[in-house]
């Protein structure tokens, strides 16, 4: 169950990210209200995650998690240029934290 809960906060990690950039400086309400909602949400999940796993590899396979989808969803909306290495790195990165879970 925490690793279901884990990844969960780690795919609102992705969310408060982006909602974060499309705030403007929290100048716009409705993803400044996203941003605050969604980063609450990570942070109670990667905390009671926490509890039973690692913090280590808690936190890399969250931050992994997150940084992954914002830049896929970056590449998605053209925001990001997708590179064939920028890929391959990500692909490299989604490795690292299956390998994490599997060690565990």
């Amino acid at each position: 169950m925490a690793w279901v809960v884990l990844v969960l906060s780690g795919m609102l990690e992705a969310v408060w990210a982006t909602a974060l950039s499309a705030s403007e400086n929290f100048t716009r309400k409705r993803p400044t209200v996203v941003f605050a909602l969604s980063l609450t949400l990570s942070m109670v999940g990667l905390a009671w995650a926490m509890t039973s796993l690692p913090t280590g590899t808690a936190y890399a396979v969250w931050v992994g998690i997150g940084a992954t989808l914002t830049v896929v969803w970056g590449f998605f909306t053209g925001a990001e240029r997708f590179t064939w290495l920028r890929g391959l790195l990500l692909v490299l990165l989604v490795g690292s934290v299956v390998g994490l879970k599997v060690v565990s």
